[in-house]
């Protein structure tokens, strides 16, 4: 069914909408930590759980509710997501507890995997044209980084004003709205009965994930447990080869890894990758340290990394409208590179000049932009409309793992440098090691001292984060030049039918 014009673009808002609530709810709780560690009484550990829950078991579910969405319909799997989503937003509200609020956001994380590959399929499927479905597929590109950017600043305008449970009540009448849209604007759903979802592989992926992020956590500890680490890599390692296994046997599998010998693919998965570790790195760290440090309300934190996004809108819709005169190549591995120097000026700045900290995050984000608007183009344009759902699923994956992957290595990290470089003063509690909130809270009026070594101690474990943005942004730009060498200034975008076979399985890249 061709839509027209004007449902297609009504139905991108939609959609994107959808996936605005899926990003804002990965960062609406960096600004929001330090509040919901006090009022519900979490441990720091509890307080990575609260924000890693919800991608790790997006990303262990993804892969399958993509192909699930080919075999049911991506628009019954986006309202499934939809309701789902709004369920968990209630309970996480209202959570006594954390571990009921880390429950709820597992719960969050099932109607985002639901949801999340449809939008994009429902692109692929609906937007026919190739410039018209790369400029819609950067418009979409674009709110995944002004709803982590806007998330923030939303928690931080809640939080003036309500509990810490309105930041997940927000969600609800925004499902709602895109709930009637959705029945109204959306085609025919699409369903393949032949296509074969296989939950034993979204299973076995999500024990990887989740053995991983014990693993790195339990390593950032003061007194790690060695056998929990090994137990936790173990299952990694376990599961990932299991999962890798299975899907060479299966007739159809959650991840063909024929798909990734394309290069301009495989570049912008990586891109993705690469782009939300930037942005979830700097994001969270950012905020923490300005709200405990310089004693910014979760309002003035989160308006500060907003500039992140600020910058990156621009690049983001020009990227997208003129990437097959660009090519991806500048575009991909040049934004990565200009991120690179704005995270340079970042560490240079964040503890003596507010102007060049907020021109480099302006920078960083102009840089992310430009590759996260095409690194979708550079997915979808590179496989067949019969593996919408499979390619979506990846390049989603490979957001959430970025994501993730921030929150676990980075968060853990600014955790270990902080407790191994803080020098306390005689007679302070050796509790105050635990985390900056900790040192705060033992601190009160009377210990000045405390807080000036706490802040100094958290100073330098964001300086140590801050290189590795930078190394891991450097890695990306030189390793997505590399496989882009050929997508320069009028390249072509997709790879040639006469590369794939009827099943879609790519045999060459270019």
């Amino acid at each position: 069914m061709v839509l027209s014009t004007g449902r297609r673009w009504l139905l991108l808002a939609v959609v994107s909408a959808g996936l605005l609530l899926i990003t804002l709810d990965n960062s609406i709780l960096y600004a929001a930590l330090p509040t919901l560690v006090e009022e519900l009484g979490a441990s720091s550990s509890e307080g990575l759980w609260i924000i890693n829950a919800y991608p790790v078991v997006m990303a262990g579910l993804l892969l399958g509710s993509g192909t699930l969405g080919d075999r049911v319909g991506h628009r019954r799997m986006f309202l499934i997501g939809l309701v789902v989503f709004g369920v968990a937003s209630l309970t996480a509200a209202f959570s006594p507890t954390p571990e009921a609020l880390i429950a709820a956001r597992v719960f969050l994380a099932v109607g985002a995997a639901a949801m999340m590959p449809a939008t994009l399929a429902l692109i692929r499927v609906t937007f026919e044209d190739e410039r018209e479905r790369n400029v819609a597929i950067a418009v979409w590109g674009t709110l995944a980084i002004v709803g982590s950017a806007l998330g923030p600043i939303i928690s931080g305008l809640l939080l003036q004003s309500f509990w810490w449970g309105s930041v997940f009540l927000i969600n609800v009448p925004v499902v709602i709205v895109a709930l009637v849209a959705t029945l109204v604007l959306a085609p025919p759903n699409d369903a393949d009965p032949t296509k074969r979802w296989d939950l034993p592989s979204s299973l076995l992926a999500l024990v990887a994930l989740v053995g991983l992020v014990i693993a790195i956590k339990e390593t950032a500890k003061t007194d790690p447990a060695p056998l929990v680490i090994a137990a936790a890599v173990l299952a990694a390692a376990v599961g990932g080869w299991a999962f890798a296994r299975r899907q060479r046997r299966l007739p159809y599998p959650l991840l063909d890894f024929a798909i990734f010998r394309n290069r301009a693919f495989l570049a912008g998965v990586l891109a993705a990758g690469f782009s939300m570790f930037a942005i979830a790195g700097v994001q969270l760290v950012t905020t923490q340290r300005f709200q405990l440090v310089e004693g910014f309300t979760p309002l003035r934190a989160g308006l500060l990394v907003a500039a992140v996004a600020l910058g990156a809108l621009p690049t983001a819709m020009v990227g997208g409208a003129s990437l097959h005169r660009i090519g991806l190549l500048p575009l991909v591995a040049g934004g990565l590179a200009v991120s690179t120097v704005g995270s340079v000026l970042v560490l240079l700045n964040f503890d003596t000049n507010m102007g060049l900290l907020i021109t480099g995050l302006l920078i960083t984000g102009a840089g992310l932009g430009a590759a996260m608007s095409v690194a979708s183009s550079a997915i979808m344009g590179n496989v067949p409309a019969r593996r919408a759902g499979m390619a979506s699923s990846v390049e989603e994956v490979s957001y959430e793992f970025g994501s993730l992957i921030a929150v676990a290595v980075l968060g853990s990290l600014l955790t270990a440098v902080y407790t191994a470089t803080i020098d306390l003063p005689a007679g302070v509690p050796g509790s105050a090691r635990d985390s900056l909130d900790a040192a705060l809270a033992l601190a009160g009026d009377d210990h000045p001292s405390l807080v000036a070594a706490a802040s100094d101690a958290f100073d330098s474990a964001y300086f140590c984060v801050m290189i590795v943005v930078i190394a891991v942004m450097a890695v990306g730009a030189i390793v997505t030049g590399l496989l882009l060498r050929r997508h320069g200034p009028g390249s072509a975008l997709s790879v040639p039918a006469h590369h794939r076979d009827p099943s879609g399985r790519i045999h060459a890249d270019q």
